[in-house]
C-alpha cells in the first residue's frame, strides 16, 4: 500500500518525536522503528527521514550527539528535548481530534490503516509475524499483530 505524501508529511513530526520519546535513537534506527510500528506499510527513506531531523534540531525540539555503535560505527543519536516533549503532547492533542472526526466519518476500523497504525503502536510489544501460505507452496510472513482481523480482499505486501 502506497501512503499518500500529504500524509506522511502530517504524521512525520508526532511519529518521530514519539519514537525518540521511547530512547534516544540513530536514523536508521528510527527508519525501522517506523516499519515496525506500521506493521510494514510505511517505508520511509532516509531522503526523508534527514531533512526532518535537521528541521526538528534547529527549532530545538531534538539534539544530536556523535556516539559510537557496539559494531564500533560512529553514529549520530537523535534525543528529543523538553520543547519537543511538549510539541509532542500538543500533536497528540490534534491528532485525537483528527483521529474522532475520522472515526465519527466511519473512515477507521478493522482493516483500516488507522486501525492499524493504532494496532501497531498498541501492541508492538506483543507483534509476532506469522507464516502465511500463499497457496503456492511458499511462505510468506504475515506482517499484521497476532490476532488482527483479515479484512476483505487483504493481501501481505509483497
Amino acid at each position: 500500500m502506497r501512503i499518500d505524501k500529504d500524509l506522511v508529511a502530517a504524521s512525520a513530526t508526532p511519529l518521530v518525536l514519539a519514537i525518540l520519546a521511547e530512547s534516544a535513537q540513530h536514523g536508521y534506527a528510527i527508519l525501522k522503528r517506523v516499519s515496525e510500528l506500521s506493521c510494514g506499510r510505511m517505508a520511509w527513506t532516509d531522503g526523508m527521514l534527514y531533512p526532518l531531523l535537521h528541521r526538528l534540531e534547529a527549532a530545538g525540539h531534538i539534539s544530536s550527539a556523535w556516539g559510537v555503535a557496539a559494531s564500533g560505527r560512529r553514529r549520530k543519536v537523535y534525543t528529543i528535548t523538553e520543547s519537543g516533549r511538549a510539541l509532542l503532547a500538543d500533536r497528540r492533542e490534534q491528532w485525537a481530534v483528527v483521529a474522532a472526526a475520522m472515526r465519527a466519518a466511519g473512515l477507521s476500523g478493522p482493516g483500516s490503516a488507522a486501525a492499524a497504525a493504532a494496532a501497531g503502536a498498541a501492541g508492538a510489544a506483543a507483534t509476532r509475524a506469522k507464516p502465511q501460505d500463499t497457496g503456492m507452496g511458499n511462505r510468506q510472513r504475515d506482517p499484521r499483530p497476532l490476532g488482527w482481523p483479515r479484512a476483505a480482499g487483504w493481501a501481505a505486501p509483497a
